[in-house]
């Protein structure tokens, strides 16, 4: 390895420092350390880079659990039932073998993780405690109270740091670096520095999360704008089921600086009901036999509904309550949700029903990878997490994420270092470095327009365009403005330099912000049907013959969509699922 500055040219006066790797892990959250710990264990030289600090991904948000089919709890649990239960929540859109892995994997992941010396709730009897979540036939979620990503990330976060993995925080990577057609490395500014890097590498994974700050109200954290997405569109990959959008059905709803922060749906898996303002559990009009506990996207469209009908709460919410269960069982079970709703809202759920409406938590599509090893179309190129697609399908299972990123994390890290040991370092021009590095220095030419604006009209127009109910009208609408703030985003600049600029962060982020809405919007219009998280008022139904996936590419003259099967079901695996989907 090597870490030396390098003069590009003495009138230029600037310069880069030169990083050697085999693989290059773009993402420092659950999945992107989980593919570090298997990239090192497998032989290879690892590098993993974080926009934001070490341990501060969004993965901390994580709170209800990690979904395996550990069969502490309920013991007829299975993986076959978990990899029903995907499936059918996926809208049968989902790439069948993620699942089946998933399914199968899980467990072992799970444990592996407590043997890393993660500290799990426990039963009575010393094993794993699990809870219920929505759209689970049993109780499989493994939770550290309601604080289990945090818990998976100091747990794995220890793990690194008792390897010899090189790490960069603060790194924000702006572009992706190509050998003829093979990704082979990353141009990246150090925030806190204004430092340029260039990395070299054999293999290249994405694992840079979400892109849900596109939207006004969501639970996402500061981190969660596309990043991955776009560069990986940018470098030829294909992307996949973008249109696809989950609204988690409680968010916060105020005071508003913090509206739309997730509240676990781990409140409902421990009794927690809905009610709107005449005191009515209407999820018994919407889902009486699931009720609270249903798929997300329904228990979400429920509340919208409540709410669009007046019967919402005095701040534009519904009700949430878990007072029943009493003060001692609260705070042991759902501890992060006492403490959060009484230091931001002045709540004491032991004693106060919660205001939630829904908010966006998650996206389903992403980038289109190979379910065995999580490599994308593009030689070099590997991803995993919630920037990857084909496990969630049309919604995502509660808990499945948290799953993923350590199933898939892993694969990631196998699969990368697997190919780092087939090639070499590659080589790009130096000139397309410096083309790069001048990019990102000319953003702080302050004539231009402020990129803040332009980010708050992009949530602004997804918000009011292409929420949790769409149309025609609104969604044509919503791309027109996604086309014109294109253009206006070529003009974006900020004033200062290039050191702890947190508006140039801004104008970096939004070319990847505009292409991830851009997508959602083209599937959105494209997907003529309503199919788990993607609902139309002016197509309710689902069409059969849209049984398939939206794939998304670069070409020449803008974004092409295309329909795709949806892998074929071996005929074993048809057997666990409902058969009337075929």
């Amino acid at each position: 390895m090597s870490e030396q500055p390098i003069e590009l040219d003495e009138i230029m006066n600037a310069q880069f420092i030169k990083h050697e790797t085999d693989v290059l892990i773009i993402g420092a959250g659950g999945a992107g350390m989980r593919a570090a710990i298997s990239a090192f264990d497998s032989g290879s030289s690892v590098t993993l880079l974080s926009k934001s600090l070490l341990g501060k991904a969004h993965t901390v948000m994580a709170e209800g659990g990690i979904a395996a089919a550990l069969a502490n709890v309920d013991s007829k649990d299975s993986w076959e039932t978990h990899f029903a239960d995907t499936m059918e929540e996926g809208v049968y859109i989902s790439n069948y073998r993620m699942a089946e892995l998933l399914a199968k994997e899980a467990p072992d992941r799970v444990r592996e993780l407590e043997e890393y010396g993660a500290l799990f709730d426990r039963t009575p009897e010393g094993t794993i405690m699990q809870r219920a979540f929505g759209a689970h036939t049993y109780r499989r979620l493994c939770h550290v109270g309601d604080r289990t990503g945090l818990e998976i990330i100091k747990t794995l976060e220890d793990q690194i740091l008792h390897r010899d993995i090189k790490f960069f925080d603060e790194m924000y990577v702006t572009k992706l670096l190509k050998d003829a057609n093979r990704v082979a490395g990353a141009v990246g500014l150090k925030l806190n520095t204004g430092e340029f890097y260039l990395f070299r590498s054999k293999a290249v994974i994405i694992a840079t999360g979400g892109c849900g700050r596109i939207y006004k109200v969501t639970s996402n954290s500061w981190e969660s704008t596309g990043d991955g997405l776009g560069l990986a569109y940018e470098a030829g990959a294909e992307l996949m089921d973008m249109e696809m959008i989950q609204f988690h059905p409680t968010g916060m709803v105020y005071p508003p600086g913090v509206k739309g922060l997730l509240v676990t749906e781990g409140v409902r898996g421990e009794g927690g009901i809905l009610l709107n303002s005449k005191g009515e559990r209407f999820m018994q009009q919407y889902s009486p036999k699931k009720m609270e506990l249903d798929a997300r996207d329904i228990v979400a469209r429920a509340n919208y509904a409540e709410i669009i009908a007046g019967r919402g709460t005095p701040h534009g919410g519904v009700y949430l309550d878990i007072t029943h269960k009493g003060s001692d069982f609260i705070k042991k079970k759902l501890p992060s949700m006492y403490k959060q709703f009484l230091d931001f809202a002045g709540v004491d759920i032991t004693k106060e029903k919660m205001e939630v409406a829904p908010t966006v938590h998650y996206q389903m599509g992403g980038i289109k990878v190979d379910p065995e090893t999580t490599a994308t179309n593009v030689p070099g190129l590997f991803a995993s997490g919630e920037v990857a697609s084909g496990l969630h399908g049309a919604n995502r299972l509660g808990g499945n994420s948290l799953a993923d990123i350590l199933v898939f994390g892993k694969r990631s890290g196998d699969g990368a270092s697997s190919f780092s040991k087939t090639v070499s370092l590659g080589n790009f021009a130096e000139s397309d470095v410096i083309k790069e590095i001048e990019r990102v220095k000319s953003l702080t030419n302050s004539n231009g327009t402020n990129p803040y604006d332009l980010s708050a009209s992009l949530e602004e127009n997804m918000s009011d365009n292409v929420g949790i109910i769409r149309n025609e009208e609104a969604l044509k609408k919503a791309l027109k403005v996604i086309l014109n703030l294109k253009e206006d985003s070529k003009k974006a600049s900020v004033q200062g330099g290039l050191k702890y600029n947190k508006g140039l962060l801004q104008a970096l982020e939004l070319p990847s912000m505009l292409t991830a809405s851009e997508a959602i919007v083209r599937g959105a219009l494209e997907r003529k049907e309503s199919r788990g998280a993607h609902a139309r008022s002016d197509f309710p139904k689902k069409n059969p013959d849209m049984r398939k996936n939206i794939i998304y590419k670069k070409g020449e003259d803008g974004m092409k969509l295309e329909w795709r099967d949806v892998p074929k079901i071996p005929d074993e695996l048809k057997k666990i699922i409902p058969q009337e989907v075929y």
